[in-house]
């Protein structure tokens, strides 16, 4: 696990979209997306329901934002 990685999944959970989580992050879509799925992967749950462009978290994303997003907060300061 990489920080860059929770760091795309966070933006991408705050956004619902890989689109605009890319933006925001001023790397490519397929960053964003390679980066979640290596996550995803390691980890061996799916994060997101993925519904055309729209993103939702699953109960496993849930649980990890929610432990994750106070740390996150941290470093970023």
């Amino acid at each position: 696990m990489k920080l860059t990685q929770i760091e795309y999944f966070c933006v991408a959970a705050r956004y619902h979209n890989i689109t605009r989580a890319s933006k925001e992050l001023f790397v490519t879509q397929p960053s964003v997306s390679n980066a979640i799925k290596a996550l995803e992967e390691e980890f061996g749950i799916n994060l997101f329901y993925r519904n055309n462009n729209k993103l939702t978290l699953t109960p496993e994303g849930e649980i990890l934002l929610r432990h994750i997003e106070p740390a996150m907060n941290l470093i970023q300061k």
